[in-house]
């Protein structure tokens, strides 16, 4: 008898774990993704701010897969499922399935503004936190020889949640430890990091503890936080305000929302507005034959979570273990003992910078120092290999010791750089 053929779309947290925990040569398991590797989001905005190298947090997926001869991996763009022939359409050709996951993450909700995401920056990828690293050193260039031109001196970060904390911090650690050392002709007192948050707090989505002491933090680290506050446009120039404010800056970044990355071909009455396709308890499509979503593009409705689950690397990868271990269970016909996926919250943490991070668990609620010990310590866990490990680690230390990482590098073509807008 041929083994089933599982295709699964994406290498996010959820479609690695998926694979991963799949019995081994019982299946025939086709990978496909856009990008060669599995892309480490909480660490984004550390590249971003040239902390850390880009290939410390990207994973290679043929050398992760290299001893899973079960396993066949395919660089392309998905372009639709055919659910009645049960074809998968991408770029390079069709794909039959018997199973199908979708894994395919969420992107950034630009709440159709086309102007703004045309100007803006975001940070959901390696390339992109790349970008805004290039973005950032660029203009601190330019200040050089345009030092009237106030919008190279202001950095806006649109959307309070951890990446925007994150950013936030990160970006004011920049401006009063590294700015003075690789730029004495900037006056560092005229760059102004701005986070801009619609709700009333930031980390709305944490307890009022971690909102409280989050935005403590960011304004004694010198970042101006505007709550309450949305950003109606963005020429490129000019950041517009809901309340006739206006921002001038050359570098918005865009951290207010995201959206599911759904597929042509999915019911249009199983997406949200979010893009999120809903799923019932066992990740399965319903009306879909043997098709599944896992991770930030699901969507499931559970008594503790009436509005889906939070969109964190935790659910994805409970999903897809839960779905791989069903999985198992179907093909061996015991479809009575599946499994339903039940989000157990183990908790929720966000660091501010160095030495401050707030971490909220279901007995415990702390800050400062250990909080920030626990939340490297954590991150550090689920990056994959023991040399990256090492690598994040020693620059965190190095990091820490010098306040001065030596990772500012402007990668861009010739051409680009030649070109500072």
């Amino acid at each position: 008898m041929s083994k089933r053929k599982v295709i699964v779309i994406g290498c996010g947290f959820g479609g690695l774990q998926f694979i991963k925990n799949l019995k081994k040569n019982a299946f025939d398991i086709l990978l496909i993704d856009k990008v060669n590797h599995h892309q480490f989001q909480p660490l984004f905005y550390q590249v971003a701010a040239s902390q850390i190298e880009p290939a410390t947090i990207s994973f290679p997926i043929r050398k992760i897969f290299q001893n899973r001869k079960d396993v066949r991996i395919r660089l392309a763009n998905v372009e639709g499922i055919k659910d009645n022939e049960k074809i998968v359409e991408t770029s390079i050709g069709d794909f039959t399935y018997d199973y199908l996951v979708i894994a395919t993450g969420a992107k950034t909700n630009y709440f159709n503004n086309i102007e703004i995401e045309e100007h803006s920056l975001s940070l959901k990828s390696t390339y992109k936190a790349m970008t805004i690293r290039n973005k950032t050193l660029l203009n601190f260039e330019e200040i050089l020889h345009n030092k009237d031109n106030i919008g190279l001196y202001n950095i806006v970060i649109v959307g309070g949640g951890a990446t925007g904390v994150e950013l936030a911090g990160a970006f004011a650690e920049m401006k009063k430890e590294v700015l003075p050392k690789d730029y004495p002709n900037i006056l560092a007192h005229k760059v102004n990091v701005y986070l801009l948050e619609g709700s009333g707090h930031t980390l709305s989505a944490m307890s009022p503890f971690a909102q409280k002491h989050s935005e403590k933090y960011l304004r004694k680290m010198g970042v101006i936080v505007k709550t309450g506050v949305f950003v109606k446009d963005y020429d490129g120039e000019k950041v517009t305000l809901n309340n006739g404010e206006t921002i001038f800056s050359k570098n918005v970044i865009w951290s207010a929302g995201v959206k599911g990355n759904s597929i042509k071909g999915i019911p249009s009455e199983l997406l949200l507005p979010s893009m999120r396709i809903k799923v019932d308890r066992t990740n399965k499509i319903t009306t879909l034959d043997g098709v599944f979503a896992i991770g930030d593009v699901a969507y499931m409705e559970t008594e503790k979570y009436p509005k889906g689950h939070p969109q964190l690397a935790n659910v994805a990868i409970g999903q897809a273990k839960n779905l791989a271990k069903n999985l198992n269970l179907i093909v061996n016909r015991k479809h009575d003992n599946l499994k339903p996926y039940e989000y157990r919250n183990l908790g929720t943490m966000a660091t501010v910078g160095r030495n401050k991070a707030v971490v909220d668990l279901p007995f415990a609620k702390f800050k400062g120092r250990f909080a920030w010990f626990v939340w490297m310590f954590l991150h550090l866990m689920l990056i994959l290999s023991v040399r990256n490990k090492l690598v994040i680690f020693i620059n965190w230390a190095w990091n820490y010791i010098t306040k001065n990482s030596s990772l500012r590098l402007i990668l861009t073509d010739d051409k680009e750089s030649t070109e500072i807008n």
